[in-house]
């Protein structure tokens, strides 16, 4: 039996990881719970669950919570930090959406926990520490998000030197083939609307500006330590290769699977085990055709300035994070045009030096900075 906890259940990932484990609960036991603000779905969970404790962001919400259920539940960023390194958990699954994620997961790294991770930002403001903790520690992270749990599965026993390049795919989100005058007319609704995947809206706003690919190419080069040189985009609609490795030899290996979170959930929770029943099965014949294109750059730029941030290093792929976050919430707010996303993402990373720095306080301190110039931009562009 191996104990679980999940920091972010509530969201799309914890609710699809809860789908897993109630497949088998015969080797899985969720032993904690950790959510935002959401205490409804949470209350649920909890009941069904039978967690020994609990987590709420919101500080009021849990409160609330704490009357409807005869569980400790624990609040602010203190109580989910004690949720993300109880001693009884195997695995954490980091599943809080964004920068929120970054302490919780170091925490349970620090605890001597492996981490099935889906909170790419993680690695992303602060990779070189997450992976000298990993290895300080002894764990392992084990990817949740569709495109590396890909490569690990099609890199798994194969030596770094047999490899030329990883393709990491993408859908190309809603968007794919637009151009500038039709983007500046797009709406929060529109954006929200991804061809393929259920995913929660900063994500789904991510994949439509090619930002989420931007982030895995980060993840991708601190979770199988490859220069950017190594890491390239494709576009791929129907979302069915997941990723693929290309190999000296000039072969490729991919991964293919319907578009559904369970099945890279699934694969980290039993790794190295597979577990039967996860995923519906794919029909090649039904889908007909699988194509691919190169990414736009031009009129989906974030793309472009994650390779940006990854070459610069230090500070500046947590400034650039925290920029498309400001922002990504601002237009979901209906405050600033789609285009101004990357408008507002260049203007913050053109205006900070970088700092090489392995000292997670000057990775915060820079992370609020961002937050702040981003700010004053969405102020500027509000219509």
């Amino acid at each position: 039996m191996k104990n679980i906890t999940i920091l972010g259940s509530t969201g799309s990932i914890g609710l699809s990881t809860i789908d897993v484990i109630r497949l088998y609960p015969d080797r899985f036991r969720v032993i904690a719970l950790a959510a935002g603000s959401n205490i409804d779905i949470l209350e649920e969970q909890i009941r069904l669950l039978k967690p020994s404790v609990a987590g709420v962001f919101d500080k009021d919400a849990a409160d609330r919570l704490r009357s409807r259920v005869d569980i400790d539940v624990l609040s602010g960023q203190e109580g989910i930090r004690k949720i993300a390194s109880l001693s009884e958990a195997d695995i954490v699954v980091s599943a809080i959406v964004g920068s929120d994620g970054l302490i919780p997961t170091l925490e349970a790294i620090k605890a001597g926990k492996d981490i099935a991770l889906a909170n790419k930002e993680a690695l992303v403001m602060a990779g070189s520490i997450i992976t000298k903790e990993v290895s300080n520690n002894g764990v392992r992270i084990l990817p949740v998000d569709s495109e590396h749990s890909a490569l690990f599965q099609c890199l798994d026993g194969r030596s770094k030197a047999e490899i030329k390049q990883v393709v990491l795919t993408a859908s190309g989100g809603p968007f794919s083939g637009m151009g500038y005058e039709d983007l500046l007319k797009v709406t929060p609704e529109d954006a929200l609307r991804h061809p393929n995947w259920r995913m929660g809206k900063k994500i789904t706003i991510d994949s439509a500006t090619l930002m989420n690919k931007g982030l895995e190419v980060i993840e991708a080069h601190w979770l199988f330590g490859l220069p950017k040189e190594m890491i390239k985009v494709i576009i791929h609609p129907q979302s069915i290769i997941h990723s693929m490795v290309e190999f000296i030899d000039g072969s490729l290996l991919s991964q293919l699977s319907v578009p559904d979170m369970r099945g890279p959930i699934a694969y980290a929770l039993s790794y190295p085990e597979r577990l039967c029943g996860v995923l519906s099965t794919l029909n090649l014949s039904e889908i007909k055709q699988l194509t691919f294109a190169e990414p736009d750059t031009k009129n989906f730029p974030c793309l472009s300035y994650a390779y940006d941030a990854l070459d610069a290093g230090g500070t500046m792929p947590a400034v650039m994070n925290a920029a498309n976050e400001v922002a990504v919430y601002a237009f979901l707010d209906s405050r600033i045009a789609f285009t101004d996303i990357s408008a507002i993402v260049n203007e913050t990373m053109d205006s900070h030096t970088t700092t090489i720095s392995n000292n997670i306080e000057d990775i915060l301190y820079y992370d609020q900075w961002a937050r702040h110039r981003a700010s004053e931009a969405v102020v500027r562009l509000s219509r």
